[in-house]
Parts: structure tokens; C-alpha cells; sequence
């Protein structure tokens, strides 16, 4: 299990605990909420399994160092983020032709890039989307809503996690 907590006096900011190693990380712009939406930018206060992951083969070579499943990542995988679309909260092959995240990004976020349980089964319209943890900003900047931790913690807990392991959001 990996905890996670803000920051005191930093409510976009967080610990991230593994067992006894403590590593910092980035929350969502929203701080910690009990009443995920869909747009606020929060990072739900819950208990989200890892369930798989994506890597970008030309940045991320560590990503084949893990128990969870990973696929790499191309230039038509998006996340739909639209409550109405039937495919919300789902992978989607872009070009698509409801609102999606891209996730090929030239800012290298989602160079690893872990899918959380959080509102897919059962999806619930306009609870969030796109809750995954993967790598922060310099300076550990808000997410929409996701926890992000640098690199090199990545490729440290990489081969610590699998299908079983919980990311679990405390206050």
C-alpha cells in the first residue's frame, strides 16, 4: 500500500509513503476532497488500486521493470473526460470525437503513467476522470487532480507495485 497525505500547510502538495521510505509529491489544484467532480481539480480522498499503466518506450525505459501491466503509449491514445460520452473515463483512439486528454505529452507527464481505480467500475457520470498517478512538474506544481511523484521515484517504486497494490489519499 502507498499513503499519500498533504503537505502541512500545503494543500497541493503531499508525502507519498512506502513502507518506510517517505517520498514528496504533487496533489491536485483542488487539495484532497471527499466530493470528487468531474473539473475541480481535486485528488479524491479514497483508496484507488493500481490497475495498469502506460509508458512511453523513447522516455521511459524502466516501465518494463514491474508486475503491472504496462502498455506503450502512441500517438492515437486519449482519455475521454466527457460525463455524457458513453466512453467516459475510458481509454479512447483518437482523433475522437468527444473531449479527451492526450496521452502523448510533450511535457513528459505521462512518460509513466498508472491507471487508478477511481470511478471505473462503476463509472459514475461527472465523479472525475483520468485519476492517475504519474510524473510530477519541477517543483512538484498541482495536477488536475491526479498524485504525481518525480522520475526516479517512479523507477523506485516500479517494481515495488502490482495489480494489488492500493494508492490510498488520507487527510
Amino acid at each position: 500500500m502507498l499513503t499519500v497525505r498533504a503537505r502541512p500547510g500545503h494543500a497541493t502538495q503531499g508525502l507519498l509513503g512506502a513502507g518506510r521510505l517517505v517520498f514528496p509529491c504533487a496533489l491536485g489544484r483542488g487539495g484532497i476532497s471527499a466530493a470528487k467532480r468531474e473539473g475541480d481539480g481535486a485528488t479524491p480522498l479514497a483508496a484507488m488500486r493500481v490497475l495498469s499503466g502506460y509508458f512511453r518506450r523513447d522516455h521511459f525505459r524502466s516501465a518494463r521493470v514491474t508486475r503491472l501491466a504496462m502498455a506503450p503509449i502512441g500517438p492515437d491514445l486519449g482519455w475521454c473526460e466527457v460525463p455524457d460520452d458513453r466512453n467516459y473515463n475510458r481509454p479512447v483512439r483518437i482523433p475522437y470525437g468527444a473531449s479527451h486528454e492526450r496521452m502523448l505529452r510533450d511535457d513528459r507527464l505521462y512518460d509513466a503513467c498508472l491507471v487508478l481505480d477511481w470511478n471505473i467500475a462503476p463509472r459514475r457520470r461527472g465523479r472525475g476522470s483520468a485519476i492517475f498517478f504519474h510524473l510530477s512538474r519541477p517543483g512538484f506544481s498541482p495536477t488536475q487532480g491526479c498524485v504525481a511523484v518525480t522520475a526516479r521515484t517512479m523507477q523506485r517504486l516500479l517494481p515495488l507495485l502490482s495489480d494489488r497494490t492500493v494508492v490510498k489519499v488520507l487527510r
